[in-house]
């Protein structure tokens, strides 16, 4: 069976170099070579090309800004509509290591002709493992409270393979806050509680691709039958089949055939289904008839647990002394780091490296200074979403009160919702808490102004820039 570089006739580098060109543009040159230049384009395990980044943050910057808009830029130019999918390098070693068959992104199915028996690399049958998951995300590892502690119960009732489930169950929420890790704890408790059980674990973006490979292999039955035939299906980012018809009609009629043959299926994305608008209504409807479940922002008590057991998981790893860092670090690890919970474990793995042995004689100051040049936080945690309230009414000359007003027109309400998505962006207050301090709002108030700029960043020059300005002011305050 010829490589993928002999099937295809434009490599993926040639395609990625196109698309980079295009998106340097519609970026701007700062955020383009900040998050996009330092990436790579490299062979998935089954032949799709994937987007790798130096950093989780990257990805997830990536992934909320310029995602849509390279698939499209890369299905344009490329002939094979091949689907890019988006890793950080430690996501892409790991799933290079847990590639199912040695040399499979050498052998892709989709230049096969159609054999009596097609291999679907979906499940791994051997040695009893589920293709995908990854062995560190079970719900031993995984650390509930204010935020998620819903979604972990409910996890663990659909692991358990309980009577009287909800069918879908639907877990929403922003990158890196434990949706994939409750995934893949799922599939790992639902396998040892019932080893015969057929558990599929598919990312939205393998389904794509694994069933465009099939109508071109006219193997689509086989497909089906993969899928179709699960005990418990698990898709992930389910919201990247947005705009992808074909895909989007397979799922469709795949999820009516699971609930009705009683089979179990759970779905995560970024947003709730309601909001997403780029899939078609009546699999939205599908997506919703279930168990909607919100993963939130973490309170500082479960970041100090996160913090915790990133420290546990370390010392085993690492065989290091044991020493945690001084009670003040800790603090400001889970005060004062911004993003998402991948992020917080990425500033204290790199405070662990820098420090070494002296991690728990560690000042404030010194771990200040370890971290900044990595995560620039020095002047990120200080922004309260008081200042970005003046900050962006400055800007867009109003007055603070304005954001806080009842006044709707545009020259108010843009602005308005530009200022939440910094505060989303640049503090940890939750949903409800942002929505309180502009005047009282509710918390999908705030929800729907996070999801309207992030659509116009990609759509609005204008608002990028401002956006951009903004951000750049922020971190100079």
């Amino acid at each position: 069976m010829p490589s993928i570089q002999s099937w295809s006739p434009i490599l993926p580098e040639t395609v990625w170099s196109k698309v980079a060109t295009i998106l340097r543009r519609e970026l701007g040159e700062g955020p383009f070579n900040s998050y996009v230049a330092p990436s790579s384009v490299r062979p998935g395990p089954y032949g799709d090309p994937v987007l790798v980044t130096p950093t989780a943050y990257a990805r997830d910057w990536i992934a909320r800004n310029a995602a849509r808009r390279a698939q499209e830029l890369w299905t344009q130019h490329d002939p094979d509509s091949r689907v890019l999918e988006i890793k950080s390098r430690v996501e892409y070693e790991d799933q290079t290591r847990q590639a199912p068959l040695a040399g499979a992104a050498e052998t892709p199915v989709v230049d096969a002709p159609a054999p009596a028996a097609p291999q679907m690399p979906i499940v791994e049958i051997a040695a009893n493992r589920i293709s995908g998951l990854q062995e560190r995300l079970t719900f031993e590892s995984f650390v509930s409270g204010r935020g998620n502690e819903f979604a972990y119960t409910m996890s663990r009732q659909v692991a358990s393979w309980a009577d009287g489930h909800f069918n879908p169950v639907f877990f929403h929420g922003p990158y890196g806050y434990g949706k994939t890790h409750l995934l893949n704890a799922i599939g790992w408790e639902a396998q040892s509680r019932r080893p015969d059980a057929r558990i599929v674990y598919l990312t939205a973006e393998k389904f794509t691709s694994t069933f465009v490979k099939a109508l071109m292999d006219k193997s689509t039955a086989a497909f089906k039958d993969e899928v179709r035939g699960a005990d418990l299906l698990l898709v992930d980012d389910v919201h990247f089949i947005g705009g992808k018809t074909s895909s989007q009609e397979e799922l469709f009629h795949t999820l009516t055939s699971l609930i009705e043959n009683n089979r179990r299926v759970v779905f995560t994305a970024d947003r709730p289904p309601s909001q997403l608008t780029e899939i078609e209504a009546r699999l939205r409807s599908h997506l919703s008839s279930g168990l909607v479940c919100a993963l939130d922002v973490a309170d500082q008590s479960l970041r100090m647990g996160i913090i915790e057991r990133k420290l546990e998981q370390l010392s085993q790893r690492i065989g290091s002394s044991g020493q945690a860092p001084r009670a003040d670090v800790l603090h400001f690890l889970a005060e004062r780091v911004p993003g998402s919970i991948r992020e917080l474990e990425g500033a204290v793995n790199t405070l662990v490296a820098s420090a070494g042995p002296r991690l728990g004689s560690l000042t404030l100051e010194e771990a200040m200074a370890l971290l900044q040049p990595n995560l620039k936080v020095a002047v990120e945690r200080r922004v309260t979403v008081d200042e970005i309230q003046k900050l962006t009414a400055d800007h867009f000359g109003l007055k603070q009160a304005d954001l806080l007003s009842e006044r709707r027109t545009r020259s108010v309400a843009r602005p308005r919702q530009v200022a939440m998505w910094l505060c989303k962006q640049h503090t940890t207050r939750s949903y409800p808490d942002i929505g309180r301090r502009f005047g009282g709002r509710d918390h999908t108030t705030v929800l729907h102004a996070v999801k309207k700029v992030e659509e116009l960043l990609q759509a609005d020059d204008q608002i990028a820039r401002d956006v951009e300005a903004l951000t750049r002011k922020l971190r100079n305050t």
